[in-house]
């Protein structure tokens, strides 16, 4: 099918090109999301018709989202989850979780702009493209963590299976103290049973 489209769409054109694309992406994406009209004589009459007004608020949009992206650009968003100890997630954090997480901390983003090539399914750093607007999106990072002592931990540049290495380090310390506890409470013991029969050899 030929379309004209109505604004800049990655990999296609610019506003005004006429571009032949698929039937399906023209009727399940293009033209419901009123990014393109069929390009018939009429409605590229028309497009010509109203090239101005679009091109205007093209602008104005553009505008708007260039601000927004400046204030976006580099954003860091802690989003919590289950995982396991190696780090994969049970389950796993989504364009709707993105946009959540951006909403909440007072940007207004919505899951259709938000390009994940993949859903995330480990804990860690991942960083999330927004596209604010055909010619501006914005790149903010999703810090994924089990709590958000952990998120400040992975923030500071600790991967999780350093975290898992302390923890265990740390673990082992702990075990190998006690250990010397008990070792050092047992000389105690023996000393003072010498001690005890030392006394009673004396007495006799």
């Amino acid at each position: 099918m030929e379309v004209i489209l109505l604004e800049r769409v990655a990999k296609l054109g610019q506003m005004g090109d006429v571009v032949s694309v698929k039937d399906g992406y023209a009727r399940n994406f293009l033209l419901p999301q009123e990014k393109a009209l069929r390009a018939s004589d009429a409605n590229i009459k028309a497009f010509e018709a109203q090239k101005a007004q679009l091109e205007a608020r093209n602008l104005e949009t553009k505008k708007e989202a260039a601000a927004l992206a400046e204030k976006l650009e580099g954003q860091k968003f802690v989003v919590i989850r289950s995982a396991s100890d190696s780090g994969a997630l049970y389950g796993s954090v989504t364009t709707r979780d993105a946009a959540d997480a951006a909403t909440e901390n007072g940007f207004s983003v919505d899951r259709k702009q938000v390009a994940l090539k993949a859903p995330i399914k480990e804990l860690g750093l991942h960083e999330v493209h927004v596209i604010l607007h055909p010619e501006v999106e914005a790149t903010i990072v999703l810090n994924v963590a089990r709590s958000f002592e952990e998120a400040e931990l992975q923030a500071e540049g600790k991967s999780i299976q350093e975290l898992a290495a302390e923890a265990e380090a740390q673990a082992e310390f702990e075990i190998a103290e006690l250990f010397d506890d008990i070792g050092s409470a047992a000389s105690d013991d023996d000393d003072l049973a010498e001690t005890v029969a030392e006394e009673a050899a004396d007495e006799e």
